[in-house]
């Protein structure tokens, strides 16, 4: 009876402990929800994530999936501490979202040394899938180099051909710029200058003039959130666009858009890999959107809800949740979903899908609320991003 007894009690406790390793996925959606990025992310991100679960079905290898948010303030040290605590104490699997470059390369510098999985879409840093690649680090929507390739490189063809860069201060800003003025330049443009301005400025008028005084035919804005909605603003004020130079807003989304109005925001051209009237697929989610949050959904929000979607994939695909055996699904599975279509994974972690070339509608183009864009071109995936080989990332070499 005694040997029985320990016997059933042996087969009691295997059972308890395994239970952990099939026991729920815990999702960490972790941006700016209360500062300059707090409309280009922010709150609507997490729904979008919630979305991803229950078109999963809520449950995956026998466990329930559960999201967690948190604020980081727009700084990489509160940003580190969350995800430490995320991942040692709370039990969180994956990271995502993670708006602003400087936190993103903190936050995938912790997730690789916890071996754990972090896939970017509010940070723009082509750094992530390139010198700072990660082999658990995952880069989804778009990337600086891809924004850099489809409005630079449109901007150029039609005749702007100098550039004056007004650039926030800090990693983001200067890889755009970077990404933007080798673009500019490989395709026989040239730039009069830059001045770098710090984030969240409201203030614009004094690098305005200096851009004005340039002459340059272009104006880049390499900023994002709030700070592009302040730019713009102050542009229209100084005259910039009926004085004869173009505004190229390197990273402006829907949401900035919206808070623009059309009226200040018609004729910029921009690049998005997401736009909710683009197809029936898009129209669908987006209507769905609408409806948990009163706006629609700009890439990042579309780009998060691809990246949760994407991951429990993997994990279903894989059959656990061990980082290991999800990275090499992450990299197997094609990316079919509401975002895109036909996207795959590189080995330094890119997701490559087509992205697009949009130009602002003027007020009496617009037929309904939220319909804001033309669509100028298509920039192919392949296009858009360098190889794994020649991103730079030293994993892949």
């Amino acid at each position: 009876m005694t040997s029985k007894f320990l016997a059933a009690a042996v087969a009691a406790f295997c059972v308890t402990t395994a239970l952990p390793a099939w026991a729920d996925v815990k999702i960490g959606i972790l941006n700016d929800q209360s500062g300059v990025y707090a409309d280009y992310g922010g709150k609507t991100s997490i729904e979008a994530a919630k979305m991803a679960v229950e078109d999963f079905g809520g449950t995956v290898l026998g466990g329930k999936i559960e999201i967690v948010a948190a604020d980081h303030q727009n700084k990489p040290d509160v940003a580190v501490n969350i995800a430490r605590k995320w991942y040692d104490t709370d039990g969180v699997d994956m990271i995502t979202e993670l708006t602003t470059s400087s936190v993103a390369l903190a936050v995938q510098e912790l997730t690789k040394e916890k071996k754990k999985v972090n896939i970017v879409v509010g940070a723009a840093s082509s750094a992530l899938t390139g010198a700072s690649c990660s082999p658990y680090g995952f880069h989804w929507a778009f990337d600086t180099h891809a924004l850099a390739v489809g409005t630079g490189g449109a901007m150029v063809k039609a005749g702007g051909d100098s550039w004056y860069f007004l650039t926030v201060d800090y990693a983001f800003g200067h890889a755009l710029e970077k990404d933007t003025t080798d673009i500019v330049k490989a395709s026989g443009g040239k730039v009069l200058g830059a001045v770098r301005i710090p984030l969240n400025t409201s203030d614009y008028s004094s690098f305005l003039l200096q851009a004005q005084g340039s002459k340059a035919k272009v104006v880049g804005l390499a900023n994002a959130g709030a700070d592009t909605i302040n730019s713009i603003k102050q542009a229209a004020e100084f005259g910039i666009v009926t004085g004869g130079q173009k505004l190229a807003a390197l990273l402006l989304t829907a949401s900035e858009v919206h808070g623009l109005g059309l009226k200040a925001a018609q004729g910029t051209v921009l690049t998005e890999s997401f736009y909710w009237d683009l197809n029936d697929k898009t129209r669908a989610f987006g209507e769905r959107f609408y409806k948990r949050t009163g706006r629609m959904p700009s890439m990042i929000q579309a780009g998060t809800y691809s990246a949760t979607l994407s991951y429990l994939k993997a994990v279903k695909a894989a059959g656990t949740k061990d980082s290991d055996a999800v990275v090499k699904k992450l990299k197997e599975l094609p990316v079919d979903d509401a975002f895109t279509t036909g996207g795959k994974v590189q080995a330094n972690g890119r997701m490559v899908a087509d992205l697009f070339l949009f130009e602002v509608k003027k007020p009496e183009e617009s037929k309904r609320p939220w319909d804001y864009y033309k669509l100028l071109a298509k920039v192919p995936g392949n296009t858009a991003y360098p190889t794994a080989q020649e991103s730079g990332c030293p994993f892949t070499k």
